[in-house]
């Protein structure tokens, strides 16, 4: 479950300060939380092609949102991710799992692209996308989905916006039920707390004693229709009798939406961060540290939350295979690594560093001015470091004493942050990335 701009403290047991989610919630109870989850960018395509390849975007071209062939290519991008990259979905399927995927793609199609492969190109057996992709699909009202039915290539349905979640999740469970004799592999990919929200008719009213601000009533409204499917989708697993079959993981893509236009029109945009600093499209940690959930009753422990381990969507597809008993192909090299352990009770300790890029030239999306980061980052246990390529603008954090970011220490900690420096520089050669290997300047204050 791969919840769309999904902030690390939107579930309640997360921390959600209006709101219950309870089905989420229950999952949490049943399973064991992450609180040091990351996603590999704070944008939707380069996150979806880290869980999807366990390896980071930047390697495919994708480092930012997919759009129209032009946009594509003025930011150096590729139009999708090649079929050629690994894929969880690959290596099960030819274990014997059933494979689907049931909800947002943003891996390839749309707009003007329509040339993109199928998600059958990366494994999938059966699909269901919406406008920013191609094959089966269902699309809500809006420009992008007229767009979208004029590249055909697919059985196309239509349906408001709050049905989509729904639909979704009704495949989810018909899939299990016709698979339930085999191994599956289902991703659902929900994009109900994508902004805009559009909830059904009067559940916005509903949420009036809550909050008088209107964004805020239309998010709760969505996040609790998203909380009743995920609940449907959980039920089903136990009512075909495989609880103690099935893993369910829960996550995000990035942090809760920033776009400007909130704050110009007075109000604080949705969707909770809790004590983290950031949001979406930005590299402080509430656009790119989000909520986990692992629930498989009698093999991961229920109750617990692992506050120690360090683990990205990179490491979903080698720690998915180990918990599955499936053995990669040779050939498949993951930048990510097996952390079954940290769901297992074990909180083991990462072995190399995680490292981020969004900014100028590929980017092009900006968070609200305040949460503006520089456009690389390494975290590497309790340090993380953000800088431009340039090495300019320094930042440097003790995440165990500073969750929120607060105070910069690269000029304290000046041979530690360059340390980083270096290393960052390193991963951005390995990947196809380009920096200037001078001197780290810290940021003003």
């Amino acid at each position: 479950m791969f919840i769309d701009d999904m902030g690390f403290a939107d579930p309640g047991c997360f921390g959600n300060p209006a709101m219950t989610t309870p089905n989420i919630d229950r999952l949490a109870r049943e399973g064991t939380r992450l609180t040091n989850f990351y996603v590999n960018a704070p944008i939707c395509s380069p996150a979806r092609v880290a869980v999807t390849t366990g390896q980071y975007p930047a390697r495919w071209d994708i480092h930012s949102y997919l759009a129209s062939r032009e946009r594509n290519g003025q930011r150096g991008m590729a139009n999708w991710l090649d079929p050629a990259a690994p894929g969880l979905a690959h290596i099960l399927r030819r274990a014997g799992y059933a494979t689907a995927h049931f909800g947002k793609w943003h891996m390839g199609g749309g707009r003007d692209v329509g040339d993109a492969p199928l998600p059958q190109s990366y494994g999938f057996q059966e699909s269901l996308v919406a406008f920013e992709g191609l094959g089966d699909r269902v699309l809500p009202p809006g420009g992008l989905s007229r767009a979208s039915e004029e590249l055909g290539r697919g059985d196309i349905m239509h349906a408001d916006r709050h049905e989509l979640s729904e639909i979704y999740a009704d495949h989810t469970i018909d899939f299990m039920r016709r698979h339930r004799q085999q191994p599956f592999f289902i991703r659902f990919f929900p994009n109900d707390v994508h902004d805009p929200h559009r909830p059904a008719p009067g559940e916005a009213e509903k949420w009036k004693d809550i909050t008088d601000n209107p964004f805020e009533q239309k998010f709760f409204a969505v996040l609790d229709n998203l909380d009743t499917q995920i609940g449907r989708i959980a039920e089903a697993v136990e009512r075909l009798g495989l609880e103690q079959d099935t893993i369910i993981i829960f996550t995000s893509d990035n942090g809760p939406t920033d776009w400007p236009r909130y704050y110009s029109e007075g109000w604080q945009p949705p969707g909770f961060t809790g004590p983290l600093f950031g949001r979406k499209w930005s590299l402080y940690e509430g656009g790119i540290r989000v909520p986990f959930i692992a629930r498989w009753p009698g093999t991961i422990p229920a109750g617990h939350t692992c506050t120690d381990t360090v683990m990205a969507g990179t490491d979903l597809p080698p720690t998915l295979c180990a918990l599955a008993g499936v053995e990669p192909p040779e050939r498949v090299q993951f930048d990510g690594e097996n952390l079954a352990g940290a769901l297992l009770g074990r909180a083991p300790s990462r072995r190399r560093p995680l490292f981020w890029q969004y900014g100028p030239p590929h980017a092009t999306l900006e968070p609200g001015k305040e949460h503006v980061s520089p456009s690389m980052a390494v975290r590497d246990g309790r340090w993380k470091l953000l800088v431009e390529p340039d090495g300019s603008s320094a930042e440097l954090y003790d995440l165990e004493s500073d969750l929120g970011e607060a105070r910069n220490l690269a000029k304290e900690e000046s041979t530690r942050a360059s340390g980083l420096w270096k290393r960052l520089c390193r991963w951005a050669d390995d990947v196809g990335l380009e920096t200037e290997e001078r001197a780290l300047r810290p940021a003003s204050s």
